[in-house]
C-alpha cells in the first residue's frame, strides 16, 4: 500500500486509481490520435460489434457509463476522423447506430493492444491479469459498479417518510 493510504477512505482510493488509470490511458493512446474517452467508446463498440451488435448511441452510452450527449459529441468527432460511421436506425428514425470503419477497426485494435499492456502493468502487483487475485479484484469492482448509488440517500433519515 502506498504511503499514507491506510488512513484514507476507499472512495478516495477509487478516485485516485481511476484518475491514475485515465491519465495513463490518455497518454498511451494519444499517439494513435485518441483520448481516453474516445478509446472507451471505440473499444466498447469493437466488443459489441464482435458480438454481432450494431448499437445505438444510447446503448453505447449505457454500456460505457458516459452521458448520451457526450457520446454523441465523441461519435461525431470519431466520424470526422474516419474511425466510425453513424447511421439512422431503420427501426427507429430518432436513433443513431454506430459502427467502426475499417480504419477505426484497425486503430481500435492497436489501442486495445497498448491498453492491455498498461493493464498488465497495473495488475502486476496482484499477480498479473490472469491471476486469481486479479479475477477476484475484477469481481469486486463489478459488484461495486452494480450497487445502486443514490446521492440524495445520505440526506434522508431512514425512519422518516419522504414526501
Amino acid at each position: 500500500m502506498s504511503k499514507g493510504s491506510e488512513n484514507v477512505s476507499p472512495g478516495f482510493l477509487v478516485w485516485r486509481l481511476s484518475t491514475k488509470w485515465r491519465v495513463a490511458v490518455d497518454r498511451a493512446v494519444t499517439p494513435l490520435g485518441l483520448t481516453h474517452a474516445q478509446y472507451a467508446l471505440v473499444a466498447s463498440l469493437y466488443g459489441m460489434q464482435r458480438r454481432g451488435e450494431r448499437p445505438s448511441q444510447r446503448r453505447l452510452a449505457d454500456h460505457t457509463g458516459l452521458e448520451p450527449l457526450y457520446v454523441s459529441k465523441l461519435a461525431r468527432s470519431l466520424e470526422t476522423a474516419g474511425l466510425l460511421e453513424r447511421t439512422r436506425d431503420p427501426r427507429d428514425p430518432r436513433a443513431v447506430q454506430l459502427a467502426l470503419t475499417e480504419q477505426g477497426h484497425e486503430r481500435t485494435l492497436q489501442a486495445i493492444k497498448v491498453v492491455q499492456g498498461l493493464l498488465q502493468q497495473q495488475l502486476a502487483p496482484l499477480g498479473g491479469l490472469d491471476s486469481a487475485r486479479a479475477r477476484e479484484f475484477t469481481r469486486d469492482l463489478a459488484t461495486l459498479l452494480d450497487a445502486p448509488l443514490d446521492p440524495l440517500a445520505t440526506d434522508r433519515e431512514p425512519d422518516k417518510e419522504q414526501p
